[in-house]
Formats: structure tokens, C-alpha cells, sequence
């Protein structure tokens, strides 16, 4: 490792907003609102307030599971909230959510509105409102597996995503010391879901869980080499059977719909920015919205 240049770190920090490469703009040193802007509100029980990255799509890919499955009661509004323009710090968006990330979800189904934040919490509330997709109580080793490989989801993805992504794709520097170290935790993250999925269909055996829901999005997507351009550099190749798990999930056709909601970046047919009915799919999709001329 060659040592580009010293970094003694000042007595006192002070934010340097020029200094935080590409997405810079999303993230801020201080809590609250910037600015007055009521969310919008749609005729479903369910208003979702989101943006399609990976966190975003755990939730849209389970409301159009729960939604397959026949619970028509998991109908919802899927609003954009662009986050590189400061979208999430309105004062609306901080009311359901005081920390300022996507997605959001309040559910208007009762007489009292409730808030859910956080993508793990928001996917255990949906899974036990409508018994779906989480063992149940009954079967409390599978209910605690399941959610283990949750939270171990919530835990690692951070080191995926603004460790070594931010490092490796987003920074204005290249940091070795920053890409090595990240590189080497994906790899044992990946090296882990690996060798478990070797003797199991899905995260927790046979059935299909909220686990798998939120690891894919993430890791599912990586070993398919379609995040941060790093499938070479990590050899994603090499792991077979997330691979395996990773093309069995993207097959299923609820995942297919809930990938593409709020997504704002790709090909324009796998673009529905907002999502408010079934039938958006077929008619609000980008390339139906803005045809190529």
C-alpha cells in the first residue's frame, strides 16, 4: 500500500460539503427539517414515501408480494422522494421519519395513523400484519432464524453499500487502504451467505422469507454484477450459489414489478416512479410516460 499523502485530523471536525464525491448531497451532519413540504397522501391504506434503491425495493418487492399472494388490504401509494434533491429533509418526510432515509411508510389503515421507518422494521410490521412471509410465533426457531439473517442484513449492508460502494464507485479519491479494507469484509459477507445457501434453498430453507426479501435487493444484485461496476475486481462469479438464489429470486414475478417502483435510474421500461395502482406497470412505466421520439 502506497501512502498518497497524510491526514492529520483537525482539533474540531467541520463539515466540507464539496468534499463528499457523488450522493454528497443526501447526507448532512445535523438532523430536522430544511424546509416546509407536506407529503402528498393517495386512496390506499398504505402511503409509502420511498426512492428505488435497494433499501426502497425490499419493501415495494413485499407489498407486491403480499399483494400476489391476494391481500388486498397491502394496496398502497408508492411516492418518489429523490433524495440527491433533498427531498427527504421536508418537513413531512422528517415527521415519518425523524432520520431523514428512505423509505418511509405510514399505514392509515386504523383509526390513528402509524409511522414505520427503517427498511427491517418496515418489512417485520408488514409480515406480521398480514401473517405473511415471516414463520410465526408457533415456530419460534424458524421465526428467530429468519429474522437473524434480517438483522444480520441491516448490519452488514452498511460495509457494502457506504463502505466499500462509496469508497470503490463514489469517492473523489481513490483511498487503497479505504477499498481494501471494505473489499475484504464484502467478501466474507458474500463468502457467508455462500456457504449457507450451499444446503439451502432460501435463507431459511424451503420457504421464502422477508429475509431473503432484504438481502437480495443487495447482494443479489452484486453478485450479478449490476452495483458499483466492482463484479470483476470482487469476482462475484466465484459464488455459485448466491448466484444460484440471486436468478431464483429475480424470477419470481413480484419481484420483477416491485424492483422497478420509484426506481429513477436504468432502462426506461424498468422505471415506474411512482406507483398507485396494478395497472401503473403496464401504462406509467418512463419508456410509456416519455416515448423515445
Amino acid at each position: 500500500m502506497t501512502d498518497s499523502s497524510a491526514y492529520t485530523p483537525p482539533a474540531i471536525w467541520t463539515w466540507k460539503t464539496a468534499n463528499g464525491g457523488r450522493f454528497a448531497n443526501i447526507n448532512r451532519p445535523i438532523a430536522g427539517p430544511t424546509h416546509e413540504k407536506a407529503l402528498p397522501v393517495g386512496r390506499h391504506p398504505l402511503q409509502l414515501y420511498s426512492q428505488g434503491t435497494p433499501n426502497g425495493q425490499k419493501v415495494t418487492v413485499l407489498l407486491e408480494e403480499l399483494l400476489a399472494l391476494g391481500h388486498a388490504g397491502a394496496e398502497y401509494d408508492a411516492w418518489l422522494i429523490p433524495i440527491q434533491e433533498g427531498a427527504q429533509f421536508g418537513s413531512g418526510f422528517v415527521e415519518v421519519n425523524p432520520n431523514s432515509k428512505i423509505p418511509a411508510l405510514m399505514d392509515r389503515s386504523g383509526p390513528e395513523p402509524i409511522r414505520v421507518f427503517e427498511s427491517g422494521a418496515i418489512l417485520m410490521y408488514l409480515a406480521e400484519k398480514f401473517g405473511a412471509f415471516l414463520p410465526p410465533t408457533s415456530e419460534p426457531a424458524r421465526r428467530a432464524e429468519c429474522l437473524s439473517w434480517l438483522f444480520w442484513q441491516m448490519g452488514s449492508a452498511p460495509f457494502l453499500g457506504g463502505g466499500f460502494g462509496h469508497f470503490y464507485a463514489y469517492a473523489p479519491i481513490k483511498i487503497e487502504y479505504a477499498i481494501d479494507r471494505y473489499a475484504m469484509e464484502v467478501k466474507r459477507q458474500l463468502d457467508v451467505l455462500n456457504r449457507h445457501l450451499a444446503t439451502h434453498t432460501y435463507l431459511i430453507g424451503d420457504e421464502y422469507t422477508i429475509a431473503d426479501m432484504a438481502i437480495w435487493p443487495w447482494y443479489g444484485a452484486l453478485v450479478k454484477g449490476q452495483t458499483y461496476g466492482a463484479g470483476e475486481f470482487l469476482q462475484v462469479h466465484e459464488y455459485t450459489h448466491v448466484v444460484r438464489w440471486a436468478d431464483l429470486i429475480a424470477q419470481r414475478p413480484a419481484v420483477k414489478r416491485g424492483r422497478i417502483v420509484n426506481r429513477t435510474v436504468g432502462q426506461p421500461e424498468a422505471q415506474l416512479r411512482e406507483r398507485h395502482d396494478a395497472s401503473d406497470f403496464d401504462t406509467r412505466t418512463e419508456d410509456k410516460l416519455n416515448p423515445p421520439t
